[in-house]
């Protein structure tokens, strides 16, 4: 696979490519789908940054609002007040890796500033366009993701994908975000309103590589591989690495999970094989 930096915040990079990267999912919050209100203090959030770090996450990802459907919304202040509390101590006490997942402008400001590295956006810079220019200013890495809410989708699923990147990449760039700082997410579960959408999406997955970004994935726990497997949420990390693994044999870069061993043993296995394939193939 194309090795690829992606450059952050901070002097920090990650290089892409030979090795699948896993970000943990630290979800601060009373009310997210499958872990609300376990990790909402300080304390219990840097012992589970720790914890997952400790099982081969290479990034944290601190969010302050449940992006769950049917959520409620809460104040840029009340996700402040959640979200930079965790990223100081992370940052201060951890070389990990932070990602502060907002779609808000100065939420993201104010987490880099704390100590974050990537900005992590589910409404693809199309909510906030002013984050962009936070992205810019700040070097931060910028994950940008596909999501079908509040607007009316194209029938054919790549080709919406196209469509609301395009739109996402033009935000960016005229705010002076390089191309370098950039990772594309296709938004799994994010108005892909049925499992079979889901399934398309990912048995195309490898359409989007002609977009010529990194790819992140974030399937965790998601209902469609509830649907398939018929498990509860807190039961789907067989499920969902499964579904890593299938994405990393199409190309995806990075993984957004709750479960982060499983995760990373499956992806490293992945990878020895893809290399493995490679050394065959250059031999041959």
């Amino acid at each position: 696979m194309t090795q690829k930096r992606w450059q952050l915040a901070h002097g920090r990079h990650l290089d892409l490519g030979d090795r699948a990267v896993v970000m943990g999912v630290l979800n601060v919050t009373p009310d997210s789908f499958s872990d609300g209100g376990l990790f909402i203090e300080p304390g219990p959030a840097l012992a589970q940054a720790r914890r997952m770090t400790g099982e081969g996450a290479g990034i944290i990802d601190v969010g302050g609002e449940s992006t769950r459907p049917g959520a409620a919304a809460i104040g840029a202040q009340e996700e402040q007040a959640r979200v930079l509390p965790v990223i100081e101590n992370i940052a201060a006490s951890e070389e990990t890796l932070i990602s502060v997942d907002t779609y808000r402008a100065e939420t993201a400001r104010r987490a880099v500033q704390a100590g974050a590295h990537i900005v992590n956006d589910v409404w693809g810079l199309q909510r906030e366009p002013d984050l962009a220019r936070v992205a810019a200013e700040t070097g931060a890495g910028l994950v940008v993701m596909h999501t079908g809410r509040d607007r009316q989708k194209l029938a054919d699923a790549i080709a919406d994908q196209l469509q609301f990147f395009e739109k996402s990449l033009g935000i960016a760039r005229r705010e002076g975000v390089r191309d370098d700082q950039v990772v594309l997410d296709p938004g799994f579960g994010f108005a892909k309103e049925t499992a079979e959408e889901n399934l398309d999406l990912m048995a195309r997955f490898s359409e989007l590589l002609a977009l010529g970004f990194p790819l992140m994935v974030g399937t965790s726990r998601k209902r469609f591989i509830g649907t398939v497997t018929g498990r509860d949420a807190a039961e789907r990390a067989a499920g969902t690495a499964a579904t890593s693994v299938i994405l990393r044999l199409k190309g995806a870069h990075l993984f957004r999970v709750h479960d982060v061993a499983i995760n990373v043993d499956a992806l490293a296995m992945t990878d020895a094989m893809l290399a493995r394939e490679a050394t065959r193939k250059g031999a041959g």
